[in-house]
């Protein structure tokens, strides 16, 4: 097996800006289904790494913060990984929308040449870092894919059904996106 090293490897803009488009389809799909749940399932430890859906949106959203801060050296970003940011789900949809319009566009700032060029930040303890960029949104986009599949697998436990599915194919194949405006005028719970 041929394992490529970073400057070995083609970095395509495109396949980023797709990715963005992907992140907020899937998020926009995980979060219609979550806004149909009474608040206490919502907020149930139910075994995920950050205990409820409550707390793996929240910290999606806040890593995301992290890292565009990192990547643009703007916005906002919790200083704990586990911070809860918005303790109701309108208020963090909201959010999720706005990072996920914000994720798009920088996506589409980046050329090929600035993916290959290695891209200085600090970890959350302080350290410097210094890593391709096109490698850095390889690991963003997959930390995501990671906690989002949580969250997937939360909602089959919460509901016991079969949450929609968010496979990047069915996104590539067109499936609709929710229409998250509803969500976004619901009551504050």
């Amino acid at each position: 097996m041929v394992v490529e090293t970073p400057a070995e490897s083609m970095m395509d803009v495109n396949h980023f800006g797709q990715l963005a488009r992907y992140n907020a389809w899937a998020n926009a799909r995980l979060y219609g289904v979550v806004a149909t749940l009474p608040d206490e399932a919502y907020r149930r430890p139910i075994g995920l790494f950050f205990r409820s859906l409550h707390g793996t949106l929240n910290h999606l959203l806040g890593v995301d913060r992290l890292w565009l801060k990192r990547l643009t050296g703007e916005g906002d970003h919790p200083n704990r990984l586990d911070a809860i940011a918005y303790d109701n789900l309108r208020d963090l949809a909201q959010a999720r929308v706005a990072e996920d319009e914000r994720i798009i566009a920088v996506m589409d700032g980046y050329n090929a040449l600035a993916l290959s060029r290695r891209h200085p930040y600090r970890t959350t303890s302080g350290q410097p870092q210094e890593q391709v960029l096109g490698d850095i949104l390889l690991h963003f986009f997959n930390h995501q894919t990671h906690h989002r599949g949580q969250a997937h697998a939360g909602l089959s436990i919460l509901t016991d059904a079969e949450p929609p599915s968010l496979d990047l194919l069915v996104f590539q194949r067109g499936a609709p996106t929710p229409d998250l405006a509803a969500l976004l005028t619901m009551p504050k719970r």
